[in-house]
């Protein structure tokens, strides 16, 4: 157990790669383990100023526990009443070690009751509810009933990429009476179970699945616009070429049949996008042959280059080099000797 700028974490200070990491709020007094539980927040979620209310009992008690699943973050966090205060003074501050704003959070209430102000709306939040919130708003919690949640964290980027039509909005929606939003709970639950016993790849593909089950919740909630349908269409037309990479053919005339456009109606539709149709493509197979390049068991780089679309095995390691700055042969012969 070490003590790291007044906050207890148990384990080793460097934690095994999928080991949880844990926080207690420890101090002297109730003015220090406040002090401490900010501390915490602000490493784990957000930057908040943390008071006490007249239930905060004497002897304060706070921890959190959590789990890195691909780029998301699976956050458990248990807590006596307090009151919390974000406002726009502590949103883009650079406090060391603090969580980036940059995020969604995707919330389960498991127990007791939470007061919340964000933006422009007021949610009282028991057991078993739900919620979206965002990062870049200014916010207030205030813990009414020893409490405790369970929340996924998204980078904002990787959510608007799956529901872009979220930029388009003031307020996120309200999430009550999602089927989907119901089968991310259980999921989320199943994702603490398994952790520990998924390779890398795995819990990347688990990642990704957390976030189409949150697309899935959002975004028959969410009005549409122009753009965002554009957007939207670009996500579909991705999501796509990911389940079909292993087709040798797959590229523009392939995509713009299944979709009933024509290929120049296509390419205008990835104009304003940060890469080109043939571009996704490739970078989509590039991704996975680097994948199964680092797993003793992918075979050959031959094999993995053909398994995923690529027809000539000298192309494949020229563009692989130039996306990498190393060879498949080198990844390869790295992952086989275990480095």
């Amino acid at each position: 157990m070490a003590l790291i700028d007044g906050v207890v974490r148990s384990g080793p200070t460097s934690p095994a790669p999928r080991e949880p990491e844990r926080w207690r709020a420890r101090g002297t007094n109730l003015s220090g383990r406040l002090k401490c539980w900010g501390d915490i927040l602000a490493a784990t979620h957000l930057s908040f100023d943390v008071h006490q209310t007249y239930r905060t009992p004497d002897v304060f008690h706070g921890a959190v526990t959590r789990r890195a699943i691909g780029e998301l973050m699976l956050v458990d966090c248990a807590a006596s009443p307090f009151l919390g205060n974000r406002g726009r003074n502590l949103i883009g501050s650079e406090r060391e070690g603090a969580q980036s704003d940059d995020i969604l959070g995707f919330q389960f209430v498991c127990k007791g009751v939470e007061l919340v102000r964000e933006g422009g709306r007021e949610l009282t939040l028991s057991a078993g509810d739900v919620v979206l919130w965002d990062g870049l708003q200014p916010t207030e919690v205030e813990i009414v009933e020893p409490f405790y949640k369970r929340t996924l964290l998204f980078p904002r980027g990787r959510v608007l990429s799956v529901c872009p039509r979220l930029a388009d909005i003031a307020a996120l929606p309200s999430l009550e009476g999602s089927g989907s939003a119901r089968l991310l709970v259980r999921y989320m639950n199943a994702l603490a179970s398994e952790l520990p016993a998924l390779e890398p790849a795995a819990a990347v593909a688990a990642a990704n699945a957390a976030l189409e089950l949150l697309r899935a919740a959002v975004e028959p909630r969410v009005p549409t616009s122009r753009s965002a349908t554009r957007a939207a269409m670009r996500a579909e037309i991705r999501r796509y070429v990911r389940t079909h990479l292993q087709d040798p053919l797959l590229g523009p005339a392939s995509i713009a049949r299944a979709y009933a456009m024509s290929v120049r109606a296509l390419h205008a539709l990835f104009e304003d996008a940060d890469v080109s149709v043939a571009g996704l493509v490739r970078s989509e197979r590039l991704a996975r042959c680097l994948e199964d390049l680092q797993r003793p068991n992918g075979g050959s780089v031959t094999d993995i280059a053909f398994r995923w679309g690529f027809c000539d095995a000298a192309h494949f390691s020229r563009v692989f080099k130039r996306e990498f700055a190393a060879t498949p042969s080198e990844i390869r012969q790295a992952a086989l000797a275990g480095t």
